[in-house]
């Protein structure tokens, strides 16, 4: 191959990459948001999609014309440490799109009216635009629905209803099931071969959790993960996505070092509640910890620095600051609680304090 393929090739290999990484940070890439970002997943949809179908069985839907990219990521481990919003803000969503369904072009004021009525007809908990948590919200909502390309205008509404339909990922219709369990049920694997779900489910937890131990994995999944031909698929597939796999006595990690599939980081001070986090994995580098204990370290850390977290310097707020912190630990891995007692986990030796000696 001549110098100019060679460079061609390089540079098609790399453009996939940040590609399937853009898409794993972002499900839904609109050319509104990320205009630069959705042309590269156009232009290279082809591989990208090849990649997530049989590394991952995701599916990866690409629209030119409408201009988004979405990536349907389906599990059946539902993750509930990391949410778009909160439960208000979901039934929210849910009640914005099903009324920009019925009614694409609308205005605000009409939006919020049919809102407040089909909360009232649903029997949900009253929606009113006096309340200034409700207004909040509803402005995320409609921000959320902006920026990724399913709404356009300002105080008048137009929306795309094929993108709204677009944004559910679960693999069956939620009104043909009763559980949690059924809308994640993927039923294409109860008649395949079982070396898919391995490399699939296998490959899944890699790429989707911040670092996956050996006592998670099920005995079908590190089988295949400590297989030759196990191995080399993971490596390779890891590979083609721009990432490495660090591998440890305790489990594995996988390293994307431009973070560019990185939904949120830890460690950072973009919240007072990493910040918090950080602070008590010292405390529990020292040995394991009641949440009781950690909420005495929260208080502690308040009062010392009185200016600093103002949201939390109330009654309660010791309380609420160690539970985020603690809660950011465990969905990074970093720690679990187990009966009431919460342990460090291995991969927090990273963010280890070092002694310097002379």
């Amino acid at each position: 191959m001549s110098r100019t393929g060679n460079q061609l090739a390089r540079l098609e290999s790399e453009e996939v990459a940040r590609g399937v990484r853009l898409l794993l940070a972002r499900p839904l890439v609109s050319a509104v948001y990320d205009h630069d970002g959705f042309d590269l997943i156009r232009r290279r949809r082809e591989p990208i999609v090849k990649w997530f179908d049989y590394y991952c069985g995701w599916r990866v839907h690409v629209e030119p014309r409408a201009g988004y990219a979405r990536l349907f990521k389906t599990t059946q481990r539902p993750d509930c440490t990391r949410p778009l919003f909160d439960r208000r803000r979901y039934m929210l969503l849910c009640l914005v799109c099903a009324e920009l369904l019925a009614s694409p072009t609308t205005t605000v004021d009409v939006l919020t009216t049919r809102i407040k009525q089909a909360a009232a007809a649903d029997g949900l908990p009253s929606f009113d635009l006096d309340r200034r948590s409700d207004r909040t919200a509803l402005a995320d909502v409609l921000t959320f629905l902006e920026e990724n390309g399913v709404i356009e205008g300002g105080e008048h509404l137009r929306a795309d209803p094929s993108l709204i339909t677009r944004l559910l990922a679960a693999p069956v219709p939620p009104s043909t099931v009763d559980t949690i369990e059924d809308l994640t049920r993927e039923t294409r694997y109860e008649s395949a071969h079982r070396s898919l779900w391995q490399r699939h489910s296998t490959m899944r937890r890699l790429i989707d959790d911040p670092v996956v131990y050996r006592d998670e994995l099920t005995a079908s999944q590190l089988a295949f993960l400590t297989s030759p031909t196990g191995r080399k698929v993971v490596q390779t597939g890891i590979g083609l996505a721009g990432c490495t796999l660090e591998e440890r006595a305790e489990g594995f990690l996988v390293v994307d070092a431009d973070a560019i599939a990185t939904d949120t980081r830890f460690p950072d001070d973009d919240s007072n509640a990493k910040v918090a986090a950080l602070l008590l994995l010292d405390r529990l580098a020292q040995g394991p910890a009641r949440f009781e204990d950690l909420v005495e370290e929260a208080r502690e850390l308040l009062t010392k620095f009185r200016n600093w977290a103002t949201a939390y310097q109330s009654d309660g707020g010791a309380g609420r600051l160690a539970a985020e912190g603690l809660a950011l630990l465990e969905a990074f891995g970093l720690a679990r609680t187990e009966n009431g007692t919460v342990r460090r986990l291995p991969a927090a030796a990273r963010y280890a304090v070092e002694e310097l000696h002379d």
